[in-house]
């Protein structure tokens, strides 16, 4: 017989449904990274959460639930990805220049030129780049997600920043021009860090 929980108590549950709905939208965002298609990226999502509730019993309580979520939408993403062998692959963007309207704003512009040159990188440096520069995943939190080690992950993020820069053609903080978005790339850039 299980007995009714207080109004005021909070059951576990309860913490986890809350959990997993705080970390949706940093879920979406790192899977529209990794997709490169919104529509994909919603479904991966939705495919995380019903993997993550069906096996909440495997959550241990008191562990980062923010790494677990990631390394379920991550293995996802990649057991997706293998099955997709036979698909057509557009990492240039060639065919989606096609059908894509070319943006009237320069900064839609260069969103587009980095969205490219981001597909360029390994995914192994764009997995790394992602969680550290775009999720706010630390250092740790993000080796964790990978399955490597620390020193692993700074590598990778070191050398998909560098070769970012390379594509982009980023030598400094005076390529990047002028105006808000900028001037945030540039004081990051200034402390070591181009994402």
């Amino acid at each position: 017989m299980t007995l009714p929980v207080p109004s005021g108590l909070r059951t576990a549950s309860d913490l986890f449904r809350d959990g997993l709905i705080a970390e949706m939208p940093n879920l979406r965002a790192f899977a529209i990274s990794l997709c490169g298609n919104v529509h994909q990226a919603d479904d991966l999502v939705q495919d995380t959460l019903l993997k993550a509730w069906s096996n909440a019993d495997n959550f241990e309580a008191g562990t980062n639930l923010r790494a677990w979520l990631f390394t379920i939408l991550r293995n996802t993403y990649y057991s997706i990805y293998r099955r997709r062998g036979r698909e057509v692959q557009d990492s240039d963007g060639v065919y989606a220049k096609r059908i894509a309207t070319a943006a009237p704003q320069e900064s839609a512009v260069e969103m587009q030129e980095f969205r490219i040159a981001l597909t360029k990188l390994s995914e192994e440096h764009r997995e790394a780049l992602l969680l550290v520069g775009a999720s706010g995943f630390s250092y740790e939190e993000a080796a964790e997600v990978c399955g490597v080690a620390v020193g692993t992950v700074k590598s990778r993020v070191n050398r998909a920043r560098a070769k970012l820069a390379e594509l982009l053609g980023i030598d400094g903080p005076g390529d990047l021009g002028s105006g808000p978005m900028s001037d945030a790339v540039v004081k990051r850039f200034d402390s070591g860090s181009l994402i």
